[in-house]
């Protein structure tokens, strides 16, 4: 086993974690004394010990004189937890090498230092690429204060949503249906239009052989039309929140808020991408997952307010110049202006396509 090899086993302990960590990052630690692994651990949720620390109490007296091998450079602040760096150097490890460094200002360099000053020996950037891919939802909004958005459609090979007459059940297969729930276990919250709540009466769920993480189910409704028996509203399956504009009575709130319903009340009448975004990311919504409908997609493209895009692809031919399709509103006039993005992944998934798209920066 080589360093590479003890790496490679500490981004898979983090990758098993993704979607249960919000706010914090995902992490894996793996300790490692005369060629033989004496501790493993991994950041399990936010507020329980750090990566470090689960593998460092199972080595216990082992731990002195070892190796650590961890994703994302030790924290060197007191949050909800105490910092680990300091847990390094107390434990007599004499090597850490590390994946990344963590872009969060209370940290930024600050734990890799301490260790240092310690005498402990420091390597930075081993599968550098693969960690900062592991954690580019945390990255993202550690420096914009902002949620990671993925944008999710399910058309036909022409790229329609649903036949002309609305009928979009359904478009793909069981097996890209069950990977849709998979992304929806992976992300904080899930958003649609509440024209797509009036039409189709979703759930908004994650419902996966073992259960899942449900994500925070948020509704863009300016006027606070989403209908009361609703699922989203009467099936306390998961937290709902419904994002308004001002220029509506205050009493029309009051039977969503004895349901259970959190309303985030904009101060413009309008319901605008940029606030509901920072209000989401106020509210430590790390990663939005966009299941909204043409409009709705539409309105993220035009504020270019996304970091990925997945899209099922099925082998079907729709047709029909009133049919709607992925992305609606008024479009973007000019090819220069169009988003290009980058083919990230391409995988069949029974027999549709899921092609996973980032945009160039």
């Amino acid at each position: 086993m080589t360093d590479l090899d003890y790496m490679r086993m500490a981004l898979s302990l983090a990758k098993s974690t993704e979607g249960q960590t919000a706010p914090n990052p995902v992490v894996g630690a793996v300790l490692v004394k005369n060629h033989q692994i004496v501790g493993l651990g991994a950041h399990l949720k936010a507020g329980e010990p750090h990566a470090e620390v689960h593998a460092i109490e199972m080595a216990k007296e082992n731990a002195e004189g070892a190796t650590l091998y961890v994703t994302l450079e030790p924290c060197s602040h007191y949050g909800k937890t105490p910092p680990c760096s300091n847990l390094v150097i107390e434990s007599g490890i004499t090597r850490v090498v590390i994946a990344t460094t963590d872009p969060n200002p209370e940290v930024a360099g600050s734990g890799i230092e301490r260790i240092q000053k310690a005498g402990i020996q420091v390597e930075v950037g081993l599968l550098k690429a693969e960690a900062d891919e592991l954690n580019e939802i945390f990255f993202h909004y550690i420096q914009t204060g902002l949620p990671y958005v993925t944008l999710k459609s399910a058309t036909s090979l022409d790229g329609k949503l649903a036949t002309v007459s609305g009928e979009s059940k359904w478009i793909t297969g069981e097996e890209a249906r069950a990977d849709v729930h998979q992304f929806r276990h992976k992300h904080d919250a899930i958003l649609v239009g509440v024209n797509t709540v009036i039409k189709d009466n979703p759930s908004l769920t994650t419902r996966l052989l073992d259960g899942g993480k449900n994500p925070v189910r948020i509704i863009l409704d300016t006027h606070l039309r989403t209908p009361l028996d609703s699922k989203i509203i009467t099936d306390d399956e998961a937290p709902t929140w419904i994002i308004a504009g001002s220029d509506h009575e205050d009493s029309l709130e009051k039977p969503f808020i004895e349901k259970g319903v959190k309303i985030i009340r904009l101060e413009n009448q309008e319901v605008l991408l940029k606030d509901v975004l920072k209000e989401l990311g106020k509210r430590e919504i790390t990663s939005l997952y966009v299941e909204g409908g043409s409009e709705i997609h539409g309105s993220f493209l035009k504020e270019k307010a996304f970091q990925q895009v997945i899209t099922y692809i099925a082998p079907k031919l729709i047709g029909g110049a009133l049919a709607p399709v992925s992305f609606g509103g008024e479009g973007i006039s000019r090819i220069d202006d169009a988003v290009d993005l980058e083919f990230k992944d391409v995988t069949r998934i029974g027999n549709d396509l899921r092609i996973i798209s980032v945009p160039i920066r």
